[in-house]
Parts: structure tokens; sequence; C-alpha cells
């Protein structure tokens, strides 16, 4: 089985960091190859930013597709889960969120949950996220560090003090579980689980154990309506709609990978 991690930023740094938390968690019949674009968004901090990501989520995937060996599932490693549905319309294999599988797979570890994520102005993301996948009773906490994303790469900052200090808030809140809300954070479980006393849900773990399981159940993305294929490819070179059968075959210049196989 092989898996395709997407981390939509452009930091090699971090895709590594992701791309060592997935393989820790998978089995051993699993391959995860982790690939970030060479351009676009250095962190995913703000709507613009968004959608340069959720480009280059459609653009990997698709160049995958075009590829010898295409993904068996794909994860896509930001928290505000940019292009899932777009994506989910170019596949029918699975394709996983890291919000999504953290807050549903934290709903079965606990009855409330916490999230705790870098910058404030990405609450209003996480807000939304949360009423998407049906998670507002669940969901007993929001909480921001303040934290820029990129600043997670280094491992010697004091970022883990201020995730702690705030997932430990949210138990005090009530949260049985803590969700931590980026993928810059997949290396911080055990710490912080040992120190705040309750289970911490890293995105990208939670996204490969689902991932995976739906391959082995041969569950995939369904092609009914709405993540049915696209009436028409989206060139997003020069946002010029193509033919339908052409989707997937056009040549792709605007956004190459780097890959951490």
């Amino acid at each position: 089985m092989r898996i395709l991690l997407i981390n939509p930023n452009t930091s090699r740094a971090m895709t590594a960091k992701i791309a060592d938390a997935a393989r820790g968690v998978a089995g051993p019949d699993v391959i995860v190859d982790a690939v970030c674009p060479s351009v676009g968004a250095a962190a995913i901090e703000s709507h613009t930013d968004e959608i340069a990501a959720a480009a280059a989520v459609v653009e990997l995937i698709a160049a995958d597709r075009d590829g010898i060996d295409p993904a068996d599932a794909y994860v896509i490693a930001c928290f505000g889960d940019p292009g899932l549905d777009a994506a989910r319309e170019l596949v029918e294999v699975p394709v996983v969120g890291i919000a999504e599988a953290a807050m549903h797979l934290a709903a079965v570890s606990g009855r409330h949950f916490g999230v705790v994520t870098t910058l404030s102005r990405t609450l209003g993301r996480a807000h939304d996220l949360v009423s998407r996948y049906g998670m507002e009773r669940a969901c007993v906490s929001l909480a921001a560090t303040g934290i820029p994303v990129l600043d997670l790469e280094d491992t010697a900052s004091t970022a883990v003090e201020t995730i702690a200090t705030r997932s430990a808030e949210a138990a005090a809140r009530g949260a049985d579980v803590i969700v931590l809300g980026c993928a810059g954070m997949a290396d911080l479980c055990a710490e912080l689980t040992a120190r705040v006393g309750v289970p911490v849900v890293d995105g990208v773990a939670a996204a490969v154990g689902m991932a995976s399981g739906m391959v082995r159940m041969g569950l995939g993305t369904s092609k009914r309506d709405e993540y049915a294929r696209p009436p028409r490819a989206f060139d997003v070179r020069h946002g010029a709609p193509g033919d339908r059968d052409d989707a997937l075959t056009a040549p792709r210049t605007a956004i190459t990978a780097q890959v951490f196989a």
C-alpha cells in the first residue's frame, strides 16, 4: 500500500518532520511518500495562503495520478484541510484531511476535545471545520498559541511550553482529549500526553491510520454527485477551463513537487 502525504506549504523541514510522524504509525506494509510544492505559500496562515495550498494539493494529486505508481490513498497535511473536496473529485481512492481525521478520532477517544492551534487568525477556519464535521457538541475549546507555523520547525524553541500550557487550559475546561491544530506539531504527541495527562491527537498520524484502514476495507471516495469527476478541468496557471478528457493529462508546469521518499 502506498500513501501520498501532501504538505501544502513549501517547507522542506516541516515536510520531513511530518513524513517521520506518518511513517512512525504506518504498518509494515505501508509506504508513505511525502511531497510539498516547490513554489507557493511558505506557511498556511491566511485565506490567501489557503487558496495557494488548495491549488497545490490538486496539482500534486493530479500529477501523482499521471505517474507509474499512483497512491492508494492521499493525506492532506494541513489543519485547514485545503483542497479536500476538490481532491476527492479527482480520485476514487481515499482522501483524508488531518483536521477531519483528528476530530473524529478525538471524539472516539473521549466525550469532549479541545483544539490547540497556531495563530488566532486561524481560529475562524477551525471553527468552520468543527461545524462541517458535526463536532459542535464534542469540541469544548478552540485555543490559539500565537506561534507562527514556521516557528514549529525549531525543535529547540519554547513553543512546546506554550502548546502544553494551552492544552492544560483546555483540559481544565473539560476537554478529555487534545487535538493539535497544525501538522507541524506532529512530533509533540507523546511529550504533551505525558505533561497534560489526557490523550493528545496528531492529525497526521490519525489521517494515515484512517486512510490505510479505508484502503484495507476497500472503501474509497464515492463518485456519486458531488465527488463525481468535475465536468471541466481548471488550469491553475491561466484560470482557463479545459476539456474534461484532459483533466488529468494536460502538462503541468506551475507546481512541481519536492519529494521526501
